[in-house]
């Protein structure tokens, strides 16, 4: 799911051509639904997006947070 906020210049700076030509070729799976208009420009939202995901976590965040032992549920 795309995020709502613009990825941050930092972000952007670590997402190459090489990157953005690799993820621009779709795999079998993302065939099925149809050409993209401007496959390099959504290649580059979604790594950019996901790049911004790894520079600049969020703990409350489920997929981006790393949570310490301590703040796991307790088990029986």
């Amino acid at each position: 799911m795309p995020s709502m906020k613009e990825p941050s210049p930092e972000a952007r700076e670590n997402v190459t051509d090489e990157n953005v030509e690799s993820r621009a070729r779709l795999l079998p799976e993302e065939r099925s639904a149809g050409p993209s208009a401007d496959p390099e420009a959504q290649a580059e939202a979604i790594l950019a997006e996901s790049e911004e995901r790894t520079v600049h976590t969020d703990p409350d965040d489920a997929q981006g947070g790393h949570r310490q032992s301590a703040e796991t549920a307790d088990q029986p």
